[in-house]
């Protein structure tokens, strides 16, 4: 392709990339961000101290994501809400980059590459916001190249970068930390299955089993009948096994479906694998790196939070995409897949069912093998198509065209936020914690609240029961049984439990919650509750009787 050409496009895919971005990023700050905010001015005033300040139950704390917390914190101190949002903003355009030129490094397809990011992109909006995850998304793209390059060229500088890449991930968001080494583990086994296939044991044994019959017949001058039998028998082997390493070459080249390509950089890879193993160490938390995936797996956190529950596939038309675009490719088309990358597609989708929120990994990872495919298939049944097509967007009446139709999309997108505000009044209580601080003791009183808007009271300073850090409030982190709080808010917001029972547990006085709930039937019906304060979208119920 023309180089002028070919710089006109990246010119046009990186400016629609950047729109796009702007335009998906969210106005309204998620709950996690003003936790985020919080532990953050905490940090930099007191340090790492392990211990939580703000709820009422006075719980141990791992900071799982201090360096992210103390960052947005920080920009918070200089530039507000707005800070945070321009900074998603600059976080999400630098990962659209970042996805199209790792894919065009990869596929060598800029067209491609181009078109599946804004499609990525597309199905990545749920899970943009200003949380850690998405700088770890940055982290996770990086590691595909570096792998990819250092496979390639076995370069200095990207063994380097993998090893750096595990240190910020174990700082800035350690719950994820393990599944750095998830990434590395389809290309080891490709490796492995090809050195295994390559070494031909079975071969080398029994030949060497054969020999070693031969020669002890030979030593002890027993049966030449048998020595000639079993020479002849070598012969013929040995004859088979070339015949064999032949049509296995041939294989190769020409597989059914599945492609098994040896890289022998790959051992280098595992011995930087082991190396990132310890990196899990640098850092100021302990060992949480290491122990965060396994407490949370053992606790039952998993089972009542949303984007934790497994998936339903009819329910997710991003999944549906992903997996029928992979299926028709393979099975509709002659296209080979590479094993290293049927094992990262199998193992993501496997995810993706496991916990919802993986679609996100789906996407983001999973783009590079379905792009490799996309390729293979214009390569093999029109190879000039995408060369053609980007001649044409590159054209006068193209840019326009191109350019226009991605303002025109971005612009549907962002007037679905032009009106919103950072915090969501309708979800967070914004009038009643201001009655709270300004009628209240927050020294004296104990608020019960629910999960959703924790973290927001929390952010206005007022001690909570629960918030999104749902860790936090688990006998896997806290370490006393007696204070699995998580499952105690679980009875109370089912009503499977009286609530009395559990407000009697941590000795509750006060309780904010939303004008709509179900306990709010009860409680306004019951005598030792007194509603001493009402807005359009929450209560506020005083305990007489405790």
């Amino acid at each position: 392709m023309n180089k002028k050409v070919k710089i006109s496009f990246n010119i046009i895919a990186i400016i629609c990339i950047l729109l796009f971005c702007i335009a998906i990023t969210p106005v309204t700050l998620q709950n996690d961000t003003f936790y985020t905010i919080r532990i953050g001015e905490h940090i930099l005033e007191n340090g790492i101290d392990m211990h939580d300040p703000f709820s009422i139950h006075d719980l141990p704390y791992t900071y799982p994501h201090w360096l992210y917390d103390v960052c947005i914190y920080l920009i918070y101190s200089v530039f507000g809400m707005t800070g945070i949002y321009i900074s998603t903003i600059l976080l999400t355009c630098i990962l659209g980059i970042l996805m199209y030129t790792v894919s065009k490094k990869i596929v060598k397809n800029d067209l491609v590459s181009f078109v599946s990011v804004m499609l990525i992109l597309y199905v990545l909006i749920v899970f943009i916001a200003a949380r850690a995850q998405l700088l770890t998304y940055i982290m996770f793209t990086l590691q595909i190249l570096f792998i990819e390059k250092f496979i390639e060229t076995k370069k200095k500088r990207y063994a380097i970068g993998l090893i750096i890449l595990p240190i910020i991930i174990a700082n800035v968001h350690s719950a994820v930390w393990p599944f750095y080494f998830v990434l590395f583990l389809p290309y080891i086994a490709e490796y492995l299955i090809a050195v295994i296939l390559d070494s031909h044991l079975y071969y080398k044994a029994s030949n060497k089993i054969l020999n070693i019959a031969k020669n002890y017949l030979i030593k002890h001058n027993k049966n030449k009948e048998l020595v000639e039998k079993i020479e002849n028998k070598i012969k013929y082997s040995k004859e088979n096994f070339e015949l064999f390493v032949k049509n296995q070459a041939k294989r190769r080249e020409n597989p059914y479906k599945l492609r098994i390509v040896r890289k022998d950089n790959v051992k280098w890879l595992i011995l930087i694998m082991v190396i990132c193993l310890f990196t899990g160490f640098l850092t100021p938390i302990g060992d949480t790196p290491y122990t965060y995936l396994i407490k949370t797996l053992q606790g039952n956190t998993t089972k009542s939070i949303n984007e934790h529950l497994p998936l339903v596939l009819a329910e997710s038309k991003d999944t549906i995409t992903i997996i029928a675009v992979i299926l028709a490719i393979l099975i509709f088309t002659d296209v080979k897949i590479r094993l290293k990358d049927f094992f990262m597609l199998g193992g993501l989708i496997a995810l993706t069912f496991m916990s919802k929120r993986q679609l996100s990994m789906l996407a983001l990872i999973g783009i590079y093998s379905i792009n490799k495919l996309l390729c293979d298939l214009f390569d093999k049944y029109d190879p000039e198509g995408t060369e053609n097509f980007i001649k044409m967007i590159v054209s006068g009446f193209g840019r326009v065209i191109t350019l226009l139709l991605v303002v025109l999309i971005s612009i549907l997108f962002y007037r679905q936020k032009i009106n919103d505000k950072y915090i969501d009044e309708k979800a967070y209580p914004i009038e009643a914690a201001k009655y709270i601080k300004e009628n209240m003791d927050l020294e004296k009183v104990r608020f019960y609240n629910e999960y959703n808007y924790g973290s927001y009271l929390l952010y206005e300073g007022i001690p909570v029961f629960i918030d999104s850090r749902c860790d936090l409030y688990t006998p896997q982190f806290n370490g006393d049984e007696n204070k699995d709080i998580f499952s105690d808010f679980v009875k109370v917001s089912a009503l499977s439990v009286h609530y009395d029972t559990i407000f009697d547990k941590y000795d509750i006085t006060h309780l904010i919650i939303p004008n709509n709930a179900k306990m709010d039937l009860f409680l306004s019906k019951d005598d030792n509750y007194k509603e001493i304060y009402k807005d359009e979208h929450f209560k506020i119920y005083e305990r007489l009787n405790k």
